[in-house]
């Protein structure tokens, strides 16, 4: 593998330049020979594919990263998603999420950040426009959007919190990508406004999925909810999801914690400046590092075992990123931070009190 120099990420006392290298190297290691990054169980989905190539990029590894974007654009389906999972090349499950298509946004996005390759984002550039149309063809008149499509066309009946949130900042990275190549999609900015609005005002609008740590955390991770609403909404289930000197479980009602959800608990925290509890959470996750660099999935803690008993490259390069983020390592660092700088406009349409106000 080739490694192009760049300032690694460094948070003082808790990880070290050399060993986020080791990290990304982690996930290198298990990417497949057409550029999938599967998880443990050999499936590729686009959204943990992105996640994983960002964190490569972060660390210097461009050209397994660009192998990775490789890999999307040969398996983007002619509508602009992609099958929920693939094995070996072909499609395990024939569904399109949204989430899943929205997030190239955000990979191309940070990719161009980081590395300054505008060459690269416009050659990517018609596959993000495919994938968000893909996304705004989902949204509802109030303003969520369905989980996914059916192979055979039908759209899910509900949203998913967590995958919204995720939608939000997918677009709004595609907006502040279609500025910097000269081509305004002012469609995608009137659907991030009425999603993020949603997002912010409308719990009744998702499917109650409020016993896993991704509906509390995500709305501020994704942009949508910022300032002090953000500070409440992590002061009212702080006890229910963060367990100390562990970091953030899966579920409330499980004794489970997981690196994931812990690194982007880290994420939303600084995202809402709140970098102590971040470099808390950040520090208490540690526990899952393996010696080679890769980090276990979760650790049940009443069982006293790792669970699943698997090391996952998503959790590596959700590492990664809460360690540029803390760090402001590179120029990427702030890709969800600042996911959140632009204001929710209100739907007029909408016709609830915040509109009304």
């Amino acid at each position: 593998m080739r490694e192009t120099p760049v300032a690694l990420p460094e948070v003082s006392g808790i990880i070290t330049p050399d060993q986020v290298l080791q990290t990304a190297r982690s996930i290198a290691a298990i990417q497949e020979p057409d550029g999938g990054v599967p998880w443990p169980d050999g499936h590729v989905d686009a959204w943990n594919h992105v996640e994983c190539l960002m964190a490569l990029t972060v660390a210097g590894l461009r050209d397994e990263a660009r192998r990775g974007y490789v890999w999307l654009v040969r398996h983007q389906r002619p509508d602009g998603s992609w099958p929920v999972k693939m094995v070996g090349g072909e499609p395990a499950e024939a569904a399109g999420e949204s989430n899943h298509a929205a997030y190239i946004a955000v990979g191309v996005w940070h990719d161009l950040l980081v590395t300054g390759d505008e060459v690269f984002a416009r050659a990517m550039w018609p596959v993000v426009v495919r994938a968000l149309g893909f996304v705004i063809g989902l949204q509802t008149s109030r303003g969520e959007i369905r989980w996914q499509r059916d192979a055979d066309g039908t759209p899910a009946a509900y949203a998913l919190l967590t995958g919204c949130s995720s939608i939000y900042q997918g677009l709004r990275c595609g907006v502040l990508l279609a500025e910097r190549l000269g081509d305004p999609q002012p469609d995608w900015e009137l659907a991030a406004d009425t999603l993020g609005h949603v997002i912010a005002a409308h719990p009744e609008a998702f499917a109650d999925k409020s016993r896993f740590s991704m509906d509390w955390y995500y709305p501020v991770l994704g942009g949508a909810v910022r300032g002090p609403e953000a500070a409440r909404r992590f002061d009212r289930e702080w006890d229910a999801f963060v367990v100390p000197g562990l970091g953030a479980r899966c579920v409330s009602d499980q004794p489970w914690v997981t690196g994931a959800e812990s690194c982007e608990l880290v994420l939303a925290l600084d995202a809402a400046g709140l970098r102590e509890r971040a470099l808390g959470v950040f520090a208490d996750m540690q526990h899952l590092r393996h010696e080679d660099g890769s980090y276990w999935t979760g650790w049940q803690f009443v069982n006293e075992r790792h669970f699943p008993h698997e090391r996952s490259g998503y959790t590596a390069a959700a590492v990664i990123l809460a360690a540029d983020a803390l760090s402001r390592a590179t120029p990427g660092s702030g890709v969800f931070r600042d996911a959140g700088d632009h204001l929710v406009r209100v739907n007029d349409d909408c016709g609830c009190e915040r509109a009304r106000a």
